[in-house]
């Protein structure tokens, strides 16, 4: 399938630097080292001690074990995802793939195929000075004629919508970064979820629904 690309939005260039800390953005014409969204939601009240919890309760190697596995998988899904919305033919990016990376494609392939109208922007920097936060978005997109932020997931096991409060924190980050660089107010947060031998998981959210939150009020501060 051939996806409309349109230059709605100017895309600019952005360095990474990883640090003791979590990564950072450099940010364009500026001194600023800006947290990155994904280390800020991780360094939340809680989080790492979660974490650690649940490395003691599986155990280092296993816990290692499943991390590496999960991080291999999810880069390639996305990687064949965002090749396809440029046109990559599908035998070209699925050959040579481990299968379960193939089906969690195959998952959202068809998906995209029906609720995407344009594309906007795929892996493109975003940051807010409000925040002081940056990160690179998966995709900007009219999708269901909203323009959307959407993100792409995978998973071993089905998810409950309570369980992804912070993927929704992360597209509401993305998308009041897409008001303060562009003006444009996005509609809504995509969540698509491939799941391990299982079928897909859809959820949407309104961005603005987190205005007030914690994570958001804090960094005001």
């Amino acid at each position: 399938m051939e996806f409309i690309h349109e230059d709605r939005f100017p895309v600019y260039e952005i360095e990474a630097i990883t640090t003791d800390e979590g990564r950072r953005y450099k940010i364009p014409d500026t001194d600023e080292l800006y947290e990155s969204v994904t280390t800020a939601l991780g360094n939340q009240p809680g989080k790492k001690e979660s974490l650690m919890e649940w490395r003691r309760r599986v155990g280092e190697e296993e816990a290692n074990r499943i991390s590496r596995k999960a991080s291999s998988r999810g880069t390639k899904v996305h990687w064949m995802l965002e090749n396809y919305l440029n046109g990559a033919d599908e035998y070209e990016l699925t050959h040579g793939q481990m299968p379960d990376a193939v089906q969690m494609f195959a998952q959202i392939k068809p998906i995209l195929d029906i609720g995407i109208q344009k594309v906007y922007m795929q892996e493109s920097p975003l940051w807010s000075h409000k925040y002081r936060l940056a990160g690179r978005v998966d995709l900007v997109a009219e999708c269901a004629h909203k323009l959307s932020i959407v993100d792409f997931k995978t998973s071993a096991k089905p998810k409950k919508r309570d369980w992804i409060t912070d993927y929704f924190k992360q597209g509401a980050a993305y998308s009041f970064m897409m008001e303060e660089m562009y003006g444009a107010r996005v509609e809504q947060v995509v969540i698509m979820i491939a799941v391990e031998n299982d079928i897909p998981q859809i959820f949407i959210e309104n961005p603005y629904k987190y205005k007030d939150d914690e994570f958001f009020l804090e960094r005001l501060k």
